[in-house]
């Protein structure tokens, strides 16, 4: 089973995601910030590493928010967990091996974005709702 991070980055109510590169698996597609967690690395440790390497910006993960996992028949199987973080360098641009293009979007114009990842649209979704984050936190996740 493949193991990543996706990480959440909330700035007023709008949310940082990425257009995938034509390089990486899911081109042109649109979704958080997030990737493979390497042999011997801790979900945090992908975090801060996954965010530079993306988008070159620093974040520091606060908690483990979601998990989402695929198994269907013909992929391989999937286990995504998701960080909500605190964006400490906001100076970021797109890495384009890896990002064609970024954004920061409210939930409902995530949900209007053309080809996004479809664990992203279940993520916004489910824990987070048209209003966005409510005290710092994604709507029906523990406090």
């Amino acid at each position: 089973m493949v193991q990543g991070i996706v990480v959440v980055v909330e700035r007023a109510g709008r949310y940082l995601v990425v257009r995938r590169s034509e390089h990486v698996v899911a081109p042109g597609a649109w979704c958080f910030v997030g990737g493979a967690i390497e042999p011997g690395e801790t979900q945090e440790q992908a975090v801060v590493r996954e965010f530079r390497e993306e988008v070159g910006g620093r974040v520091r993960p606060l908690r483990r928010v979601w998990e989402y996992v695929r198994n269907d028949p013909g992929a391989p199987s999937l286990r995504l967990f998701w960080w909500l973080v605190e964006l400490l360098d906001d100076d970021l641009h797109a890495n384009p091996a890896e990002v064609a293009e970024l954004r920061w979007c409210t939930p409902g114009e995530m949900l209007a974005l053309p080809n996004l990842l479809e664990s992203n649209r279940q993520f916004v979704s489910v824990t987070v709702g048209a209003s966005g984050l409510a005290d710092g936190f994604p709507r029906g996740l523990p406090q």
